[in-house]
């Protein structure tokens, strides 16, 4: 067998694809064709991938970019944002462009809604300067209280009537009024540090609301009333809403 393979030896080369023959003297070699297959990797994907692409990519106008109008309202805006993100929600620079736009509307909206406060504090400050000089001189007792105080004593205060309209049936609100007069003597003291002022603004409050209370409640048709809700108890609902607003609003 080694005989054979010196007498006819066969040289071939993978790499080039060629072989090597040589048969007595005489040299020949034959070419065999050869091709490189190109391998594919994630490289060969492109960035976007199969995902589609925003086409407003590059649009400057946030309105244009959202399509929507320069009028929208913001749930307008939030709506074709989030119909936007849901439908190029694979593809990353369309998302952040939509995030750019929808973000730019949100801080126009914003510094619109403050300028237009800002306009509303003037005018009315305006108004205030132009008016006569009783109206100045009644708006200078009242100042306005931050939203929390105004909602815990409007909690409580409401709790003192509907306490006087479950006991209606048992006993007169005296001592649900009496609460409440004190509660708008101690927040007055308080806010002032004057108890004799405190005290003449409580039973004030307490005296103007009983009074129109008096002459508002005949006025009611007796059907929208019960039959357990009496006079005395209906002037008292009347009056607790003059102590809230006396130990709210007034200095």
């Amino acid at each position: 067998m080694a005989a054979s393979i010196l007498s006819n030896p066969t040289l071939s080369s993978s790499f080039f694809g060629n072989r090597l023959s040589s048969q007595g003297n005489s040299k020949k070699y034959s070419p065999r064709c050869f091709c490189f297959r190109r391998t594919r990797c994630a490289v060969d994907t492109p960035y976007e991938g199969n995902f589609s692409k925003f086409p407003r990519v590059n649009v400057w106008d946030p309105y244009k970019r959202l399509g929507v109008s320069t009028d929208a309202s913001e749930e307008e805006v939030w709506s074709a944002r989030n119909f936007l993100l849901n439908q190029y929600a694979g593809h990353e620079r369309s998302a952040e462009s939509i995030e750019a736009a929808f973000e730019k509307l949100l801080m126009t909206s914003f510094k619109n809604r403050k300028k237009t406060k800002i306009n509303l504090k003037t005018k009315l400050k305006k108004k205030v300067e132009e008016s006569p000089p009783w109206v100045k001189n009644l708006l200078s007792f009242v100042e306005i209280p931050p939203p929390v105080i105004i909602l815990r004593r409007l909690f409580l205060f409401s709790f003192m009537a509907c306490w006087s309209v479950m006991n209606s049936a048992e006993v007169g609100p005296a001592f649900q009024v009496a609460l409440s007069l004190a509660a708008c003597i101690y927040f007055l003291n308080d806010k002032n540090k004057n108890l004799p002022r405190a005290a003449i603004i409580g039973f004030g409050g307490l005296v103007v609301g009983w009074i129109c209370g008096s002459f508002l409640i005949p006025l009611i048709p007796s059907f929208l009333l019960q039959p357990t809700w009496t006079l005395e108890l209906l002037t008292s609902l009347v009056a607790y809403v003059f102590l809230f607003l006396a130990c709210t609003f007034l200095k």
